[in-house]
């Protein structure tokens, strides 16, 4: 596959945070914590390429999946084949809710496997493991266009320079690289700065 492919990872990343993208992506930093390990750990289980079949439903696992026209690439959990549909599957370890970083991924995974299969795709799930349900995510003409401008976008900061620190607390407290990007001290800097001018 081509180097200048985004990986679908990648893409919420971005979605998550532009500067995390920037250290994971362009930089190559990587840690893990708590979040990053208890993923890990509950994707032991579907990190391995098979074809299994439960009743009507022929479920592959770890699909490799690329466009050439948006340049994206990666490995989605499952795809499940249902009575001539294709449902793209993203196993998720946090709580059910309407997480924009994680359907970006999954609608970027299915418009990979439109350009592939030329089926039209019209929805996808992501199962949380907090809440053990899945999530109906409809691939709206909204989360299409909003998916293509994100992969857009996270190309085009992959060749500028790093982004400030965002202003998400909550976020930042989750983050495995938040040693590494240091957005409370960074903010407490700017702000030492402001008060001094």
């Amino acid at each position: 596959m081509n180097e200048d492919y985004l990986p679908l990872a990648y893409l919420n990343a971005w979605e998550y945070c532009p500067r995390r993208f920037y250290l994971e992506y362009v930089l190559g930093e990587m840690e893990d914590n708590e979040h990053i390990i208890l993923g890990r750990h509950l994707h032991r289980n579907i990190d391995q390429e098979a074809i299994l079949q439960e009743g009507d439903t022929l479920i592959h696992q770890q699909q490799w999946v690329w466009s050439d026209r948006l340049k994206v690439a990666g490995i989605i959990d499952a795809v499940e084949e249902c009575n001539g549909q294709l449902i793209p599957v993203e196993y998720k370890k946090g709580k059910m809710a309407q997480h924009l970083n994680d359907h970006f991924q999954l609608c970027a995974a299915a418009l990979c496997l439109e350009e592939r299969t030329g089926h039209s795709i019209a929805s996808g799930e992501i199962f949380y493991h907090a809440n053990r349900r899945r999530q109906i995510v409809t691939f709206t003409t909204q989360l299409r266009q909003a998916t293509e401008q994100a992969i857009a976008l996270a190309h085009i900061a992959a060749q500028g320079s790093m982004p400030a620190p965002i202003d998400h607390s909550k976020k930042c407290q989750s983050c495995s690289l938040q040693e590494i990007c240091l957005p409370f001290e960074i903010k407490k800097i700017q702000a030492d700065l402001v008060n001094e001018a």
